[in-house]
């Protein structure tokens, strides 16, 4: 480490270290399981400068089952109390010539969205900044990952190669770039966190980064209640002709949330209309202007009418707001949204994860908590097990994901593969998921509204158990949605999970997670480009009889990608399954205990 551009790494004593074992139990209100045992054996160490100013730095070394983790305490120093640091490089020495799956990104200022790179590490180009995770396949079959816990008051991570070892970089802050991190004796660090396992899959069920972070700091959780959102901004704002005076205002919203109500969907989300946002703003492109001010919505929009009137069909109403515009009014605007009877929001373009970007989100889901509101970050960086502190946070973008069917050649099967078995790693992964026009590549075009698919309706459907979501986007318009096939399965599959199980996974090809809820269980299967066939062992169930609702492509899922087929069928542990999954396809099965 560096602290004021002084080395702290030769010339230093070591205490002797302090050993420990622990088992810990703890509930988790969203992630990929609702109780948690987790076991691990703790090694601390204290290191000192032998001479002034004598700087003391902890470090905690923990092993679990699925990996290991470090962290740092900067301790003291002579006659100061607090500390500067200018950077850390912490080396990971990778042997064998790993096959690495990695986001590389130009900068440190980046919504981390971008098209993953797979090579063997000698053949990843030196001196660029790749974000985390990042997974690594070393000979013989065995997986890691290498990412971040507990991201607080802290500077985000990065992993970059030099002299083919792969060295972290701290997003520097950007008043100061040569600064990192600021702050008072004691000090503590993220968790440095290495998962490993013989099974990709297991890296994906693990909790290992939840179990790495501090207790729930909510004390009263009943107002959170994740579920399932429109997000009319993707569709286009879309609205029968004969809607009368559709716009950013009463009409179109009721639309909207009677549709909610129809199809058990929990949240409506007011977002905007004719490309400019729900409240005041002078800006252009939905960037924040002189005079934005999100505590008063556009002329003709009554929020709390829009919110009375949705609470009273049951259904809760969220927004999207631009960070930048929220923050100068914080205080207020949360009084405001709680007032209006608001549930949540999507705060966007945060765009960095240097210490003050990641304080300041901190202090949003704290002081969002006290309002009774949850939040959904875009534009944000990876998620780091902090569901578990507050669990009032839903969920983060932070991948290429189908909001660029709006305005690009849009996203192929294998890049939906590399977000399962990178950024998921790290948890709740918001993808823009509900698109329901899938085309054949040779009919695909660019459309703003109503934009199309590549993958098959069932691969969109399976989404929505492979990812981790507490707040699943059901994007598209209510008449793209109601009497079409595989609708019935996005109106009932669960947003959150009593647990999590990967039955098949072989990277860049295919994967089959399956979760519980209850004594149901929903298994979802997406596929690369090459059609396959896969056969299923049920032994997950347990020995109670079940029925399974299985949702598939049609038989010619090229020319009919938005086709599916359903069939029911009685199933129990001791039998198999055949899966077949067609080329960019997909298959999910509802397994609904009798």
């Amino acid at each position: 480490m560096q602290f004021e551009g002084r080395d702290f790494y030769s010339n230093l004593s070591a205490s002797a270290a302090l050993l420990s074992n622990t088992t810990e139990h703890y509930e988790l209100m969203t992630g990929k399981a609702s109780r948690v045992t987790t076991q691990y054996k703790e090694a601390t160490i204290t290191l000192q400068e032998k001479e002034a100013p004598h700087q003391k730095v902890r470090m905690t070394f923990r092993a679990f089952d699925d990996g290991v983790a470090f962290r740092y305490e900067f301790i003291s120093r002579d006659q100061s109390t607090s500390f500067l640091l200018t950077d850390e490089w912490d080396e990971f020495r990778l042997t064998d010539n790993p096959v690495c799956k990695v986001l590389p990104l130009p900068g440190y200022t980046s919504s981390h969205e971008g098209v993953y790179t797979t090579a063997p590490l000698s053949d990843l180009p030196a001196n660029t900044l790749m974000d985390m995770p990042a997974l690594f396949q070393f000979p013989g079959k065995a997986f890691m990952a290498i990412t971040e816990a507990s991201l607080l008051d802290y500077a985000g991570m990065y992993l970059m190669k030099e002299n083919n070892v792969l060295r972290s970089k701290l997003s520097p802050l950007p008043s100061q770039p040569s600064a990192k991190v600021k702050g008072a004796f004691p000090h503590t660090s993220p968790w440095r966190v290495i998962m490993i396992s013989h099974e990709v899959g297991d890296l994906i069920s693990s909790n290992l980064l939840t179990s790495l972070c501090p207790p729930n700091r909510i004390k009263e959780t009943g107002w959170i209640k994740p579920g399932k959102t429109t997000f009319p901004w993707w569709n286009g704002n879309v609205v029968p002709d004969t809607l009368n005076a559709p716009g950013n205002n009463f009409i179109t919203q009721k639309y909207y949330i009677d549709f909610c109500k129809r199809s058990g969907i929990e949240y409506h989300s007011v977002v905007e209309y004719g490309l400019h946002q729900w409240y005041v703003d002078d800006g252009v492109g939905f960037q924040p202007g002189p005079h934005s001010d999100v505590t008063t919505p556009v002329p003709g929009l009554d929020m709390k009418e829009v919110c009375d009137y949705a609470h009273s069909q049951g259904v809760g109403v969220r927004v999207w707001v631009h960070w930048a515009a929220l923050y100068p009014k914080l205080d207020a605007a949360f009084t405001n949204f709680e007032k209006w009877g608001l549930s949540g929001m999507m705060i966007d373009f945060m765009d960095r994860d240097d210490q003050e970007m990641v304080n300041i989100q901190t202090e949003m889901l704290e002081k969002a908590a006290k309002h009774h509101l949850h939040v959904q970050f875009h534009g944000a960086y990876k998620p780091t097990g902090l569901n578990r502190t507050y669990p009032n946070e839903f969920t983060r973008e932070g991948t290429l994901n189908y909001e660029v069917h709006k305005w690009s050649k849009g996203l192929s099967a294998e890049h939906d593969l590399d977000i399962v078995f990178t950024r998921l790693l790290a948890g709740s992964t918001d993808y823009h998921l509900g698109g329901f026009r899938a085309v054949p590549d040779s009919l695909y075009q660019i459309q703003y509204t109503r934009p199309l698919m590549h993958n098959t309706r069932c691969h969109m459907l399976a989404m929505y158990v492979v990812l981790e979501n507490p707040q699943g986007m059901v994007c598209d318009y209510p008449e793209a949605y109601e009497g079409q096939e595989g609708f019935d399965f996005l109106q009932k599959v669960p947003t959150t999970w009593n647990e999590t199980k990967v039955l098949d996974a072989k990277v860049d090809e295919y994967i089959v997670i399956a979760r519980r809820k209850g004594n149901d269980w929903y298994v979802g299967s997406i596929n690369n480009s090459v059609a396959r066939e896969l056969s299923l062992p049920l032994d997950f169930l347990s020995k109670t009889a079940y029925t399974a609702f299985i949702y598939a492509d049609s038989d010619d899922a090229r020319r009919y990608p938005d086709q599916v087929k359903r069939n029911d069928q009685p199933v129990q542990a001791s039998d198999y399954l055949t899966i077949r999954l067609a080329a960019k396809g997909g298959t999910v099965i509802h397994f609904k205990a009798k």
